[in-house]
Formats: C-alpha cells, structure tokens, sequence
C-alpha cells in the first residue's frame, strides 16, 4: 500500500480529487482519510455550508429539507476556499465540490487556476435501499449529530432526488472527460478504501490528462475507460456487507479554522 500510495502522490502532485456519491455513501470518511494518506488538504462542500447556515436562514432552510444549496451561495461561500493562499502547496481531496449541474464547470476553472487541477472524480456507488439501511441504523446509534437534513426519512428521500436530478449531470461531465474512477461503497471501510486505491493507481499510471472547460471542446478519451451507470445507485447489490454507518459526513476539513467542529 505504502508504494502505491507514493505513486499516486507524485501523479497527483497539488492537484485535487473530488468524490461524489448519496447520503451515507462514505463521502468524508473515504476523503479524510485519503487526504491523511495522500499529504492533502481535505474540503468539503456540506461542512463548508453547514457551518455557514448558523448565519444564513436561507442555506438553512434548504438543507432542512434536503434541497442542495443554490448555486449562488455555493460561488459565494464554497468555491473561493478552492484559491485559498495557505492550500497553494498541498494536494487537495473535495467531498462533492460542486453539487448541482453546472457548478463542476466553476470548480474545474478555479480549481485549475488555483494549481489544484481536477485529476480525478471518484464516485461510490450506493443502492438506494442501503442508504436507507444506514440512515436507520444511524437514528437508532443517534451518530451523527443534530442534523436538520438527517431528521425525517422524507428529507433523505429529496436528498436522494436532488443527487439523481442534480448532481447525476454533474458525474455525466467529468465522465466525458475521462476522469471518473467508479467504487462500489456497499464494503466495510478498509475495503472501500482498498478500492479507492486501486482505481487511483490506474489514473497514475495512464499518461496525463488535460480537462476541457466546456463541452464544445473533444471529450478526453482513456485507453481504458471504464463503464459506470448513474443509476446503479438505485438497483440492489448482492451480497452487501455490513458496515458502520457513522459515515462521512463525521469530521472537518482539515486545518480549516473558519469551519467548525460538527458531524454532517
């Protein structure tokens, strides 16, 4: 693991990786952690806006009922961390950077600009009858704080919506570049990680990609891409492992003072 985890931080030098998937799919667990392995600084765009809520009634109306935060609030609020002087020599790792179709457009321009290039686009994929499993199993542990978007099982039903309607064209661009890396999320942690690593091995080894900014210009064509379907998240998967359903939204960005300390 050691070697490969050497071979993927010359690869991604400061450039960033964003990882996307549903409610519980392990977003911030798996980019917490790849960050701690990777020497990178990690962001998350539902911690950014959480902690922003406490001041804004508008974001927090949204997110209580499990509606993605405008894209307005998100220019204003998430995308300027992108360009933050003191991230300029790390590598990054997002969690869902740019949510909602057309936001991924802003995250590649500002992400390029501020030499944090996106290299690749994880997604871990979910069914969503698992998702249920662990939002259940999470309101009976009472894990993952006081959130107003974990209340109710209707507002994780829009939540999953939202992902389906808004974010699901979100993958669809990064797809035509070539930089999505698709993981089954229904392991154990140590599992998911593992495969993390390994489809991140196959983005370091293949020669460099440059990423269009718009889809006027040619899709970027891998040597071997690799099939994902946007709607495996809505089929079952056999043979789904148990796991602990204190999942990803659970920490803060790392050495981000202006965040606070709370569990998504």
């Amino acid at each position: 693991m050691d070697e490969r985890i050497e071979i993927i931080k010359k690869w991604l030098g400061t450039g960033s990786i964003n990882i996307f998937g549903m409610p519980f799919s392990g977003k911030d667990t798996v980019g917490i952690r790849l960050a701690e392995a990777l020497g990178a600084k990690f962001l998350s765009s539902g911690l950014i806006l959480r902690a922003a809520e406490k001041e804004d009634k508008e974001i927090e109306n949204e997110m209580a009922t499990g509606q993605l935060v405008n894209t307005d609030k998100f220019r204003s609020i998430v995308l300027p961390y992108l360009a933050k002087r003191e991230l300029g020599d790390f590598p990054l790792v997002l969690s869902s950077v740019g949510r909602w179709e057309g936001e991924e457009y802003d995250v590649i321009e500002k992400a390029a600009e501020a030499g944090h290039p996106i290299k690749a686009v994880i997604v871990l994929n979910l069914s969503e009858s698992e998702v249920k499993n662990r939002w259940h199993a999470s309101k009976e542990a009472q894990d993952r704080g006081d959130r107003l978007d974990d209340k109710e099982e209707h507002i994780l039903d829009n939540r999953i919506k939202e992902f389906n309607e808004k974010t699901a064209p979100v993958i669809e661009t990064y797809q035509k570049r070539g930089l999505i890396a698709p993981v089954k999320a229904a392991g154990d942690r140590d599992e998911v990680f593992a495969n993390v690593i390994e489809v991140l091995m196959h983005f370091a080894t293949e020669n460099e990609r440059e990423i269009p900014l718009t889809d006027s210009e040619s899709p970027i064509e891998s040597e071997e891409p690799e099939e994902i379907s946007l709607h495996e998240t809505k089929e079952s998967l056999d043979d789904v492992a148990e796991v602990d359903p204190a999942e990803e939204e659970g920490e803060e960005p790392i050495e981000d003072d202006e965040i606070d300390k709370e569990e998504e």
